[in-house]
């Protein structure tokens, strides 16, 4: 007789965990979701039944912690502390019926530990490169640039490999961070490569309403993002009738590139609610993402829904949605300013060209890249997963 899937998901935190637990009942495989949201902050599962649905409402003192460690310097230390808190809180709350157990990455072991013992199949779900190598990049460039290292503590590290080595399975979004974890001795076997997906209602391409050349980048301006990668370029190229459009926050780490890549082209519009991002990056001509390391960043998704070619690092998942270099964007090396000068200018002197190259990028996205492929991909790995077992 088959077996069918049954899922306890236990996230703290949002993340694409929120768009795993609507695909995972949609085909009725949900069995409980275990959260950190309070009720009142979970929009995104209005589809879900609420029986279905456990909180702890630690959100409140993670966010809480994320304020206080601005100005305290003990944001990572409490995270470390409260990581365990939640763990432990979700440990006692899985299903008797569920038969796999997804956690997301940091804050996951005390319930990949307890599933272990009740026998159940259990699913890491990292959004971002091997610890390790994480770590790794993220020294050096704060080596490079003169900033002390603070991104994690001895703790976090050693709980995120003891996850690594617990779990039966890794979930992952994209080949580079595949090679991430190859490249520390994780078996391919246990890696399960799903690309995520985009609402496709939501970010749709409009009218640009001007003729002015536009580069779109999205997300927090920091090291990890590689941001000052780009603002050397921006800045060198000085292009007439261009403008780089900087939707998100910058870190304070940015404000000595800041000051010495000073220009007015260079456009902060802040946070944006989810639901008008489509409007700025249909004002857009470009879309660049200059990360030293990231999963798989999903602003690249939207960005080419809404008609923009990409040009992206190795290290941001981005090449999964290339084709091949100039079908619907460009692979870059990292850290190659000029290399991003070198795609710009070539977009910039090409406009119509750019224009062609970011509807392909929008056709790639709504051919294969919907939540609804996301889910229908998982479901298949989820599938596999149980009739191996059953052999």
């Amino acid at each position: 007789m088959k077996k069918i899937p049954l899922v306890d998901l236990v996230t703290f935190g949002r993340f694409h965990l929120f768009n795993l637990a609507t695909q995972l009942d949609k085909h009725n495989v949900l069995n409980r979701l275990i959260i950190s949201h309070p009720f009142s902050k979970i929009d995104g599962l209005k589809t879900i039944p609420r029986n279905k649905i456990d909180t702890n409402n630690l959100e409140y003192l993670r966010r809480l912690l994320y304020l206080l460690g601005d100005k305290k310097n003990n944001f990572l230390f409490s995270m470390d502390t409260l990581n365990r808190l939640f763990g432990r809180s979700a440990s006692k709350k899985l299903g008797k019926d569920s038969n796999i157990v997804i956690v997301l990455s940091d804050s996951g072991l005390e319930t990949l530990k307890k599933a272990k013992e009740a026998g159940k199949i259990t699913i890491l779900e990292r959004g971002s490169s091997h610890i390790l190598f994480a770590e790794k990049m993220l020294k050096e460039e704060s080596k490079l640039v003169g900033k002390k290292f603070t991104k994690f503590t001895k703790k976090h590290i050693e709980r995120s490999l003891k996850e690594y080595e617990l779990t039966d399975y890794i979930a992952i979004p994209s080949s580079f961070v595949k090679r991430s974890f190859i490249e520390y001795g994780i078996p391919k076997e246990k890696l399960l490569i799903n690309p995520y997906g985009v609402d496709l209602s939501e970010f749709k391409q409009v009218k640009k309403e001007d003729n002015i050349f536009r580069i779109i980048f999205a997300g927090a301006g920091n090291l990890r993002k590689g941001y000052h990668y780009l603002l050397q370029a921006f800045f060198e190229l000085d292009l007439p009738n261009c403008e780089l459009w900087h939707i998100g926050s910058i870190h304070d780490e940015m404000k000595p590139f800041l000051d010495k890549y000073k220009t007015d082209k260079w456009i902060l519009k802040g946070h944006k609610p989810q639901s008008e991002l489509y409007r700025y990056y249909s004002q857009g001509n470009i879309f660049v993402l200059p990360s030293l390391e990231e999963g798989f960043a999903m602003v690249q998704f939207q960005a080419m829904a809404c008609g923009l070619p990409l040009v992206c690092t190795t290290n941001t998942g981005g090449e999964d949605l290339i084709t091949k270099n100039g079908e619907e964007g460009f692979v870059i090396p990292i850290r190659d300013v000029e290399a991003i000068k070198e795609k710009i200018l070539f977009l910039y002197n090409n406009q119509d060209m750019a224009k062609e190259i970011g509807q392909k990028a929008k056709k790639k996205i709504e051919n294969g890249f919907s939540w609804n492929d996301y889910g229908n991909r998982y479901l298949a790995h989820l599938e596999t997963i149980i009739n191996n077992e059953n052999k």
